[in-house]
């Protein structure tokens, strides 16, 4: 038994340095090259998504500050997120994220990193000696001047947050636990693909992310978003049909689309009154017209972190916590 587990750890200890990072490393990121000497050390992480990565790879001591979160941090990672300076959960400033002396900022979304940030481009960091990273996923979208969300054309899915995953994994030159993520997530997927590709129902779903006020068009996921991702995961599909990122829908055209299944965000950034899930289940059941729809007369609404209908590693939480209440309601 003592050989077998000596022969097994020599195993372990070959592939873990197989993998091992050799410095200077050069990456190819949202068609930008960056290199990197060594793993960095002081890390500005800008995004839930990317600060949850960062923890689930075990790199809190890397991570000096964070900025930008929609909803609270995963319950299984406050510790570690715990010990995090936090800069604000909206957006930052150039001056607050450049104060802590960061080596490497990586970003969830351009509108945080990017040509048309109003915090930082890229070539800025660069200049002041800091390395950049923005998430793959988002850099996927065809974005006409202004827009920052853009369309997307093709089905947005899980290999775009493998591709985050190996890139950091790889950054950080911690490549066994980036697989082990990866694989994780892997099997969680295919349990639930195959438990709800038994359902022929193929439920139409609405996913709606917030409003402005209530007189307001719903900001919705769009065909080809997470949320649509999310969809064809639980076997149905996205009742709404634009490619946008992030479309604003009128309630006219979502009564129109009569989706079998509304899906409503909880954040907890306190922006709008209609960021509550109760709030928006409130005027779901109040609201003349909205009312009417078949899905809150049966009682088909389900409430989904907001950050899941973001590309993120949440996303696959969101697929899973939707799953369970769809159980409930016998439409699995």
């Amino acid at each position: 038994m003592k050989k077998a587990i000596f022969a097994s750890g020599m195993l372990l200890a070959s592939v873990s340095s197989a993998l091992a990072t050799t410095y200077p490393l050069t990456i190819e990121n949202c068609g930008y090259t960056e290199t990197f000497t060594r793993p960095p050390e002081r890390v500005v992480a800008l995004g839930q998504n990317t600060v949850e990565i960062l923890l689930l790879l075990g790199l809190q001591d890397k991570v000096v500050a964070s900025a930008y979160w929609p909803t609270k941090v995963l319950p299984q990672l406050a510790a570690q997120n715990a010990g995090i300076k936090l800069l604000t959960v909206e957006i930052p400033t150039l001056e607050a994220i450049l104060a802590p002396g960061p080596d490497f900022i990586p970003a969830q979304l351009p509108l945080l990193l990017g040509p048309e940030s109003k915090v930082a481009k890229r070539e800025d960091l660069a200049t002041a000696g800091v390395n950049s990273y923005l998430s793959p996923g988002v850099c996927a979208t065809e974005k006409a001047p202004g827009d920052m969300y853009g369309n997307r054309h093709q089905l947005w899915d899980m290999s775009w947050l493998y591709k985050e995953i190996e890139d950091f994994a790889t950054i950080f030159d911690v490549q066994a636990r980036g697989a082990a993520l990866v694989a994780d997530f892997r099997q969680r997927e295919s349990r639930l693909r195959a438990e709800f590709s038994r359902n022929k129902k193929d439920l139409s779903f609405v996913f709606w992310f917030s409003s402005s006020s209530p007189s307001a068009d719903a900001y919705v996921g769009g065909k080809n978003s997470a949320s649509g991702f999310i969809a064809g995961v639980l076997g149905g599909h996205n009742a709404i049909t634009a490619e946008a990122e992030w479309p604003t829908v009128n309630w006219e055209s979502i009564i129109a689309a009569n989706p079998d299944v509304i899906v409503v965000s909880s954040l907890d950034r306190n922006r709008w009154a209609l960021d509550s899930a109760e709030e928006k289940i409130k005027f779901l059941k109040s609201d003349p017209a909205v009312s009417q729809l078949e899905a809150v007369k049966k009682g088909h609404i389900v409430v989904m972190d907001g950050q899941a209908m973001n590309p993120t590693i949440r996303t696959l939480f969101g697929a899973e916590q939707v799953g369970e209440q769809l159980r409930k309601l016998g439409l699995n």
